[in-house]
């Protein structure tokens, strides 16, 4: 087993990963909680396929545990489905002693999590991600939100899990897009932190290559950010390096309502589209650009997707990482070193 500590003082958590690790979910989530009642949020993609085994290692552990479901996709991270996860939690009665589990991807890990940090104002959860993306990026870190009709994860808090059981197994159920949507964020580490992890990216630049290395590439990726988190973990300085391409990315994903495009594929165009703009100011060189945009290729993900200027201009106004008239965009210097440049929201490069 592969265990990585993320150290934020007074929040210390486990990182866990292993092929074949949901089978002893229940030992393991029983070492960082008293055993209870145990909420697992899943939605209606995941359940059928992990949902029983999950709730049986549970109850062997002693836990009580009960399941609450909400449907696939980005629009489950909304106040509708926020508001049906406290009324499911509270009609079980759960209390502060409790355990609440995301069981999927980013969508359900960021529901549930910013529902454990509200609800009687914090209980405890778990993260156990079945996403590439998930795995590697949104289940670590403790950021926690959802959706409002203004913009992406502008209802949001910083609430660190009790642990993050990772098994890489789950991958095997994924779509080749859904697969490829995750490898958007594990070519970000690389393109902002580490050359070595992104050449060793373009020399297994396909599905089954990746696989070979699954678990490597995965602790890599949460190792990375793991580093970034540790040293800001409000997202107040350096962690906004992890930022490269949503800005871009964010405006894509609200133009097309959600849907046309996953997360990975909006980030992915949104990293093309700022290494592009860093070229035109004279910060990316050293054909960082067409590495990041061959790469990207490579996986079948979007090297380009057509948004308009008031669409990215709107959406920039509303960005998180905005002060006053000005936007922090994540800028590529070279394949693993980035800088953050505060741009005029009214300055923003497109096509």
């Amino acid at each position: 087993m592969n265990i990585l500590k993320v150290n934020i003082p007074g929040r210390e958590y486990d990182i866990k990963i292993q092929k074949g690790i949901l089978d002893n979910a229940g030992v393991l989530i029983a070492e960082v909680s008293p055993v209870g009642k145990a909420a697992v949020v899943t939605d209606e993609n995941v359940a059928p396929l992990y949902a029983e085994k999950l709730l049986d290692s549970l109850k062997k552990s002693g836990f009580s545990p009960f399941l609450v479901t909400v449907p696939a996709g980005e629009s489950s991270k909304s106040l509708k489905y926020l508001e049906f996860l406290y009324a499911e939690l509270l009609s079980n009665k759960i209390t502060r002693s409790d355990i609440v589990i995301a069981l999927g991807g980013g969508v359900v890990g960021d529901l549930t999590g910013f529902c454990a940090s509200t609800l009687l104002r914090g209980i405890p959860f778990v993260q156990i991600p079945t996403t590439l993306l998930s795995q590697v990026d949104s289940s670590v870190g403790g950021k926690v939100a959802i959706n409002l009709p203004a913009g992406k994860n502008l209802a949001g808090a910083f609430y660190q899990p009790r642990l993050v059981i990772i098994d890489p197994n789950c991958l095997d159920t994924l779509s080749d897009k859904i697969f490829s949507d995750g490898m958007a964020e594990v070519i970000k580490y690389g393109a902002i932190l580490d050359e070595n992890f992104f050449a060793k990216l373009e020399n297994s630049a396909s599905r089954a290559k990746v696989m070979e290395i699954i678990e490597d590439v995965i602790y890599h990726s949460c190792d990375l950010k793991r580093q970034v988190v540790e040293d800001d973990e409000l997202d107040l300085g350096g962690r906004m390096i992890l930022n490269f391409g949503h800005t871009f990315g964010h405006a894509i994903e609200k133009k097309y309502n959600f849907e046309t495009y996953t997360h990975g594929e909006a980030v992915a165009a949104g990293m093309v589209m700022a290494a592009e703009y860093g070229e035109s100011l004279g910060i990316t060189k050293d054909n960082s650009k067409d590495r990041i945009r061959s790469l990207i290729s490579a996986f079948g993900l979007p090297e380009e997707i057509d948004i308009d200027e008031q669409t990215l201009s709107g959406s920039i106004a509303v960005d998180k990482k905005g002060k006053g008239d000005f936007v922090s965009l994540i800028l590529p210097e070279k394949i693993g070193k980035v800088i953050i440049k505060d741009i005029k929201k009214d300055h923003i490069w497109t096509k």
